[in-house]
């Protein structure tokens, strides 16, 4: 698996506060990558690095096979959270400049801001004030800005931010759309469905340590318990007493078309063993393994750590 950026070691201190607390990371090239962790956890110290806007205590960055370099930043297109735009220029006027900071020549960037403003639905706004522009219109001429001039790797913080469900969905598709034409993403966000939705590996950070890493899909498997759920149609006494030797019921609903169940296995015991256990006693309509979310996942992982590391009094 080739990396595009590489993070060794990285630590990076303000004052008394420690941000990033030897921090490695490993970001595929091609993929999307969510750097998720709660507020002041280190995530945007750890952006700011890789932009070159500060520079780490001890560690070193790699992008592409070799040390960060200030030429880098033409390659890497950042959308922060706190977005900014000079609120007297015109919007395509404020556009063409941002994309000439890029290194885009002007007539090549008002080509593709001509199509990405149509893509958008907000040509109408070109000669328009950006003072004029709402937040979500303005939030759109910023991610277009973005990634204009192609960079091989994106960085995106809170990228959905106060975009409705359409413009949401609108901005995903584009995302997918970069990473499926060859560009990869960073996504720094705390909506941990837009993180199951579109990422394929995340790392999370808390209180500036990196506590979790990997493909979405095998820590969802590696934090499965061994729960399921049930529909069924039958005695409900009748399925708990068959119950025992099995699995654990967790939880139950009984009434509507089905009775539906919770349970979860005991150790060593098969989907198999459990079916064979209650099928005499109940007509089974679905099973199905219960994988937990990254939110899920999220706040029990957070949760563990501040409870490890939380001082006694």
């Amino acid at each position: 698996m080739s990396i595009i950026l590489k993070a060794e070691d990285i630590v990076k201190e303000y004052a008394n506060h420690k941000a990033l607390d030897h921090v490695s990371l490993e970001v595929p090239k091609g993929k999307i990558f969510g750097l998720l962790g709660p507020n002041g956890a280190g995530k945007t110290s750890m952006i700011r690095i890789i932009n070159q806007i500060t520079a780490p205590d001890s560690g070193r960055i790699y992008f592409d096979g070799e040390p960060l370099k200030a030429r880098h930043v033409e390659q890497i297109g950042y959308l922060p959270e706190e977005r900014g735009l000079y609120k007297k220029m015109e919007v395509g006027e404020q556009a063409l400049y941002l994309a000439q900071l890029k290194g885009m020549k002007k007539s090549e960037a008002k080509e593709r801001l001509k199509d990405w403003f149509k893509k958008f639905e907000i040509s109408q706004w070109w000669n328009k004030k950006v003072e004029e522009l709402s937040k979500g219109m303005a939030q759109k001429v910023q991610f277009i800005v973005t990634v204009l001039h192609e960079p091989k790797l994106l960085i995106l913080d809170e990228p959905f931010s106060g975009f409705d469900p359409i413009n949401t969905n609108l901005v995903k598709s584009e995302i997918l759309r970069l990473k499926e034409e060859g560009s990869t993403i960073i996504l720094s966000t705390h909506n941990m469905g837009s993180v199951e939705e579109i990422c394929e590996h995340i790392a999370l950070i808390n209180r500036s340590k990196k506590i979790l890493d990997g493909e979405v899909k095998q820590i969802q498997e590696d934090f499965k318990e061994g729960v399921y759920e049930l529909k069924f149609k039958g005695n409900m006494i009748a399925f708990t007493n068959a119950l025992w030797t099995n699995c654990e019921l967790l939880e139950h609903k009984e009434g509507g078309a089905y009775n539906t169940a919770r349970v979860r296995l005991k150790e060593g015991r098969s989907p198999n063993a459990f079916l064979q256990g209650i099928l005499p006693e109940v007509e089974v309509f679905g099973l199905t393994e219960v994988v937990p979310s990254m939110n899920d996942i999220f706040i029990r992982q957070v949760e563990s750590v501040n409870e490890i590391e939380e001082p006694r009094i």
